[in-house]
C-alpha cells in the first residue's frame, strides 16, 4: 500500500509550502438523562434532512454559522472566506466548543490546482512551560478537572492565524467583509441554543461559575442564560471591529494580545506563563496531509501533532482485507472494526505527539509487513483484550484526556475548492478565561500530564512552544478518478477517531448517503472498552458482544459529524442530528 505524503518519521515542519499527491432509520428514542462521562451528550436529537445542492455548500455546527457561510458564499466568495465567517460566528453562538480563542486543523482542497494543503493551526505551549508544568507539589500530575480552569492551562491560540495563513494566499473577498455578520449579530444579540443553554446550566465546567467575567455573561442575574434568551456580546463585536479593520495580526500584537496576556498571568485561578512574545511570536505552519487507499478512495487527513489522521487511516488499512459486509451496524461489523481501533490506539497513545519535538514513526506504522502482523492479533468471534502497541520507538505511552467539545465545518465553494476545519477550545467553555468577548482555551491539558510513564518520557509530554497531541480529524476524500468524493469530521474528543471512521465506512462499505451515515448508531472503541450509544437500536447486542468477551458500556455518545458528498455531480449535505447543525447549498 501506499502511504502518499508521510516520511519515516515527521519533525521538523518546513517554512515552505508543502503538498500532497495530487435510509438507514436509527430508531432513536427521546433523549437520555445526561450522562457524566459525556457531558455534551444529552442535548437531544433534531430533525435532519439531506440537503442536495448543485453550486456550493456549507455544513457547520449552529444554523447562525452555517447562514453566515452562506452568505459569504453567495456574494461570490470562495470556500476560505466562508470558512473566516463561520468560524467568526461559532465563537460567538457555539462558545463551549470553539473560537478565536482556541486553535484548528484545516485541511483546503485548491480544485484549480488541484492540490491538497493542510495547515496546522495548533496551540502551543508558552516559552516558560515546563514538563512540571501540571504535577503538584509532590510531584504527581493534579486532579485533570483542576488543570483545566485558569490561566496555567491556556495555550497560545492559533486558529485566526491559520485563516490567516489560508486567506492571504487564497481568499476571494476582503478580510474586513468576512466578519460583518459576526459583528451584527454580536452587537444586537442571538438566540441561545438549546445545546448552549443546556451546557451552561449543567456547569460541567466548573470555572464558568467561578470566574468572574464569563460568569457575569452566562449567569446574567446569577441564573443561568435560557434556551431563546436574546444574548448580547458587545465585547466580541468591538473585538471583530478592530481584527477585520486591521488584520489578524491585531490579535497577537496590540490591544487585544495584552489583554489575553493580562488575563492569564493575573487569573483568579491557576495563572499562567502566556507572554506578549508567545503571542507575537506565534505561527500556524502548512504541514504534509497523510493519505491513503481505502477500498478505491484516497482518504486524506491530519498528520501530526494530531493523531486524527493517522488513527484512521490505520484503522482503515488494519480493516480493509476484512469483508464488513453489507449490513449497517452488523454484528461481525461493529467486532472488528473495535479490534482495528484498539490496535490503531495503541499506536496512537505510545507514539503521536508534535513532529517538531519528537520523531513520530509514521510510515512504520502503515508499513505492509506491519499491518500485516498487527492485523494477525484480530480474531473473528473474540476480543482480543487490552491491545499492545507496537514497538517501533523506546517511549511511554500518554495519559492525555480529550473533551468532547469541539466543532466542525465542511464548505465547498462553486469552483469546486474544499475545506474540512476542525476547530476547538478543548473542555466546555475551555479555560473559563474570558477576554474582550471570548473565551480561552485550556488545551495545554492536551498534553500529558505527566511527563513520564513507566519511567520513560512521554511524546506528549508538555515542553516550551509545543503543540499538544490531538484528535481532531477533519477529512477529505477523492474518487478513483481523483475528483472530490467527500469533506467531512466531527467533534467528539478522541472518539472523534471513532467518528469519523465509522461515518467512513458507512459511506463507502455500506453505500450510505451523509445523512444515513451520521444517522447510524454509534460505537466507539479507545482501546477501553466497546461503547454503545444508549437509547438505540444497537443496544440490543450487548449480550451478544459481551459473550464475544468485550467489556461494554452503554453511555450516550455524542458526535458532530459534518459532511458534504460529492456525487453525480450533485453536493449531497447533512448535519449530524445529535447537534443543532444545519446544511445549507445551493
Amino acid at each position: 500500500m501506499t502511504v502518499f505524503a508521510a516520511l519515516s518519521t515527521i519533525s521538523c515542519a518546513s517554512s515552505s509550502i508543502v503538498q500532497s499527491e495530487s435510509s438507514i432509520s436509527s430508531n432513536r428514542k427521546t433523549p437520555a438523562q445526561i450522562e457524566t462521562r459525556e457531558p455534551e451528550a444529552a442535548t437531544g436529537v433534531t430533525q435532519q434532512q439531506l440537503v442536495v445542492a448543485e453550486k456550493f455548500m456549507v455544513v457547520a455546527a449552529n444554523p447562525y454559522a452555517s447562514q453566515a457561510g452562506f452568505n459569504i458564499l453567495q456574494q461570490g466568495g470562495d470556500a476560505i472566506d466562508a470558512a473566516v465567517a463561520v468560524q467568526a460566528m461559532l465563537t460567538l453562538v457555539e462558545p463551549q466548543s470553539s473560537g478565536i480563542g482556541g486553535g484548528a486543523f484545516i485541511l483546503y482542497w485548491n480544485n484549480q490546482a488541484k492540490k491538497l494543503f493542510s495547515i496546522d493551526a495548533r496551540e502551543t505551549a508558552p516559552a516558560a512551560a515546563t514538563p512540571e508544568l501540571f504535577l503538584d507539589e509532590t510531584g504527581k500530575p493534579v486532579k485533570w478537572i483542576k488543570a483545566v480552569v485558569g490561566g496555567r492551562s491556556v495555550g497560545v491560540p492559533g486558529v485566526l492565524a491559520g485563516l490567516d495563513l489560508a486567506h492571504k494566499r487564497w481568499g476571494n473577498l476582503s478580510w474586513s467583509a468576512l466578519f460583518d455578520d459576526a459583528i451584527e449579530r454580536s452587537a444586537n444579540g442571538f438566540s441561545v441554543s438549546p445545546r448552549m443553554a443546556k451546557m451552561v446550566a449543567m456547569a460541567y465546567n466548573p470555572g464558568i461559575k467561578q470566574l468572574p467575567e464569563v460568569k457575569r455573561y452566562l449567569y446574567p442575574n446569577n441564573k443561568p442564560v435560557a434556551a431563546g434568551h436574546l444574548l448580547k456580546n458587545p465585547k466580541l463585536a468591538q473585538t471583530y471591529r478592530i481584527i477585520a479593520n486591521q488584520g489578524a495580526q491585531a490579535f497577537y500584537q496590540g490591544q487585544l494580545a495584552e489583554s489575553i496576556v493580562s488575563a492569564v498571568q493575573n487569573a483568579p485561578i491557576a495563572p499562567g506563563t502566556l507572554s506578549l512574545a508567545d503571542l507575537a511570536n506565534y505561527q500556524a505552519v502548512y504541514r504534509q496531509p497523510i493519505c491513503a487507499e481505502y477500498r478505491q478512495q484516497k482518504l486524506c487527513g491530519m498528520a501530526p501533532p494530531s493523531s486524527g489522521g493517522t488513527t484512521v487511516l490505520q484503522t482503515l488499512k488494519l480493516l480493509e482485507p476484512f469483508n464488513l459486509g453489507k449490513q449497517a451496524n452488523s454484528l461481525a461489523a461493529i467486532h472488528l472494526i473495535s479490534q482495528a481501533a484498539r490496535l490503531a490506539f495503541a499506536d496512537r497513545n505510545r507514539y503521536i505527539a508534535d513532529p517538531d519535538f519528537a520523531p513520530v514513526p509514521v510510515e512504520q506504522m502503515f508499513n505492509d509487513d506491519y499491518l500485516a502482523t498487527r492485523r494477525q492479533l484480530i480474531q473473528s468471534n473474540q476480543d482480543m483484550g487490552k491491545a499492545v502497541a507496537g514497538v517501533l520507538a523506546p517511549v511511554g505511552s500518554d495519559n492525555a484526556i480529550e473533551r468532547p467539545n469541539t466543532s466542525h465545518f465542511s464548505i465547498i465553494d462553486k469552483q469546486g475548492n474544499a475545506i474540512s476545519v476542525t476547530t476547538s477550545i478543548e473542555m466546555a467553555f475551555g479555560s473559563a478565561l474570558m477576554v474582550e468577548g471570548f473565551l480561552l482555551n485550556n488545551q495545554l491539558t492536551d498534553f500529558s500530564l505527566s511527563p513520564t510513564q513507566g519511567g520513560k518520557l512521554v511524546s506528549n509530554r508538555v515542553e516550551p512552544n509545543k503543540r499538544p497531541r490531538s484528535s481532531m480529524a477533519p477529512f477529505i476524500g477523492f474518487d478513483k478518478q481523483g475528483e472530490l468524493s467527500m469533506v467531512l469530521g466531527s467533534p467528539g474528543g478522541s472518539r472523534i477517531i471513532n467518528y469519523v471512521t465509522q461515518n467512513i465506512i458507512g459511506m463507502i462499505d455500506w453505500q450510505l448517503d451523509p445523512l444515513q451515515a451520521a444517522s447510524l448508531p454509534h460505537f466507539t472503541h479507545r482501546n477501553d472498552y466497546l461503547a454503545l450509544e444508549k437509547a438505540t437500536e444497537i443496544t440490543e447486542l450487548e449480550v451478544q458482544l459481551s459473550a464475544m468477551g468485550h467489556k461494554v458500556k452503554v453511555i450516550n455518545l455524542n458526535s458532530g459529524v459534518h459532511t458534504i458528498q460529492v456525487k453525480n455531480g450533485k453536493l449531497l449535505g447533512a448535519a449530524d442530528p445529535r447537534r443543532e447543525g444545519v446544511a445549507l447549498g445551493q
